[in-house]
């Protein structure tokens, strides 16, 4: 199918989707079948006892559910240089690396040929029903993608991003030009060394081909943001570049001047129009579709962790509209958004029975145990129920058997016989100190409602981070932010009350009033905190495509810790529940 992507047929692709979908028990059963049957030779299933067998029953019966954790051992005798069948039939020759922005490091995930074609049967199905409610056509995408820098293992497989396996592979180039529009920047620019070099000529190329473009994108949202905020900083240095036909200085890699000096011609009008333009925005308000006339709307992954960059991003865009990309992770993927007309925050993503096999453990049953039950045991993909959140667990083609990925999602419906999702949060990340349990979700409403204080000002939280400190009894949350601007102590002594009172979990507030948990302490660091932050990631050679702000700052990531605790200039205790 991938080698045919190039006579992409929309409707034949829509029409695959619904038969798969209508029977999703069935597309199930024989994808763990093709899974186990492909990597019966491995070691790991081998000394599970399967003995070939290959139905969901023998495989649950046999195959325990698993964490990152408890693969290491195998995944690094892989990285090491055994070549034997460890995980999979064939031999693993690549891995790719989580952001680290969870757990302070990288996480290592074996990555092949198989969870390459699943990536594409995501990208076919969700193209084939975004382009058929927004249809593009022969024109440009400004995608602020960025290639990390591989290196090889001791054992001499090459690792890199998961996103970067992803833009390596020709047949990827090959297959998002046919299913969208070409990319306005050349390869030099998308892997170059140096992000801010990379992301000011991702810039200067879109405006170069400002009439041309009809998509912005990214993989997530913070990276679009993060893209626009630059802009202002630097859009009449950008149309200098235009002007003269000359790139500026500070871009120093010799590859991408060589790249860009190919694309620039001096153009005093396009640079006129340009500067025009920006003098007569209003605060940057609809940005993206002032500069790109023919852009149709901006897309990327916008919930979960991305949720608190939508204000900002539906700033720029003005009345585009924004499309939330698919649902998957470095393990691999899991669902579409078939619905691309729904905003963001309402989004559900529909799973693709044929590209891993998928089990659902009950969160209720995880956070609720008896001493009467035994291990809370997962449901199929077609056994979930409406209105339940769950956890799921992932068998992919990759060498992850039974393997729990982290995330909690509800179940909102269903299309056809396969469940529509709604992502929910981390499961790992929660402010607890007594009886509490807050979750990034509810961190991330908090700070909206505090921040709706700073909006009457004409401020607003830049990003923010938390931390639970023990360090005295009791102990508390600790809420770092950065804003726009200068805000007043009264008014920061009033969102920190705010923030306090947010906070809605019984076993929050109850331990707050009987001061088992002290109170909230509301910590603003100076501008740029959170860029340094990404700096520090960015060294650990995680790329932008991947990053995520930290949420919530543990012991495992000390140095984020530290870089916050260095740079805060104000701070201030909640009086909200004195009595």
């Amino acid at each position: 199918m991938l080698e045919k992507v190039e006579e992409f047929n929309m409707d034949k692709v829509i029409e695959e989707f619904e038969s798969l979908t209508k029977d999703a028990e069935r597309v199930q059963r024989e994808t763990l079948k093709r899974i186990l049957e492909d990597n019966a030779s491995s070691e790991y299933l081998l000394n599970l006892g399967l003995n070939g067998r290959t139905d969901p029953e023998s495989f649950k019966a046999c195959v325990p559910l698993v964490t990152h954790k408890d693969l290491e051992p195998y995944i690094y005798r892989i990285i090491d240089g055994d070549s034997s069948p460890i995980l999979t039939g064939k031999s693993i020759i690549t891995m790719s690396l989580s952001s680290g922005t969870t757990q302070g490091k990288p996480k290592y995930v074996p990555w092949n040929d198989e969870l390459f074609e699943t990536t594409m049967q995501i990208y076919q199905t969700s193209f084939a029903f975004r382009n058929r409610e927004f249809p593009i056509k022969n024109g440009k995408t400004l995608s602020f993608i960025y290639g990390s820098k591989q290196f090889k293992t001791k054992g001499g497989l090459a690792a890199r991003t998961a996103t970067s396996n992803l833009f390596c592979n020709a047949r990827y180039k090959c297959g998002m030009n046919a299913l969208q529009s070409q990319c306005c920047s050349p390869d030099e620019v998308i892997f170059g060394p140096d992000f801010y070099q990379s992301l000011y000529c991702h810039l200067l190329c879109g405006l170069i081909f400002r009439e041309e473009v009809q998509l912005v994108s990214s993989t997530f949202a913070h990276s679009i943001v993060h893209a626009f905020r630059t802009f202002e900083q630097v859009w009449e240095d950008l149309c200098n570049d235009i002007r003269e036909g000359v790139l500026t200085s500070r871009v120093t890699v010799p590859s991408i001047r060589m790249a860009m000096s190919k694309l620039l011609q001096p153009n005093p009008e396009l640079a006129n129009l340009i500067y025009r333009k920006c003098m007569g925005l209003s605060n940057w308000y609809g940005l993206i579709p002032e500069i790109f006339p023919n852009a149709k709307y901006v897309y990327g992954i916008m919930t979960g962790s991305m949720e608190p960059y939508l204000k900002k991003l539906r700033h720029y865009a003005g009345e585009l509209p924004l499309l939330t990309a698919d649902y998957g992770s470095s393990e691999g993927w899991i669902a579409a958004n078939v619905n691309p007309k729904i905003p963001p925050e309402l989004a559900t993503y529909a799973v693709l029975p044929q590209i891993g096999y998928f089990e659902f453990l009950p969160l209720k049953e995880l956070e609720n145990p008896t001493f009467l039950s035994v291990d809370p045991q997962p449901v199929g993909l077609t056994e979930v129920k409406v209105g339940e959140e769950y956890e799921i667990v992932m068998t992919n083609p990759a060498g992850l058997y039974r393997y729990r990925l982290g995330d909690v999602v509800k179940v909102m419906g269903f299309h056809n016989s396969t469940p529509e999702l709604k992502f929910v949060r981390r499961s790992s990340l929660l402010l607890n100190i007594n009886i509490d349990k807050n979750t990034e979700k509810d961190l991330q409403l908090a700070v909206e409602a505090a921040a709706i204080l700073l909006a009457e000002e004409k401020l607003e939280v830049v990003d923010f981070s938390s931390h639970v400190d023990l360090s005295k009894e009791p102990g508390h949350y600790v809420i770092f932010w950065e804003i726009s601007g200068e805000a007043s102590q009264e008014l920061l002594g009033e969102c920190c009350n705010c923030l306090d009172k947010s906070f809605v979990d019984a076993g929050y507030t109850s331990s707050r009033k009987v001061n088992c948990i002290g109170p909230l302490e509301l910590r603003v660091v100076r501008k740029g905190t959170f860029q340094k932050i990404l700096d520090h990631f960015l060294g650990l050679g995680t790329a932008v495509s991947q990053y995520k702000t930290p949420r919530c700052v543990g012991p495992t990531n000390s140095m984020v810790l530290q870089i916050l605790n260095e740079n805060v200039v104000k701070n201030y205790f909640s009086t909200a529940f004195n009595a």
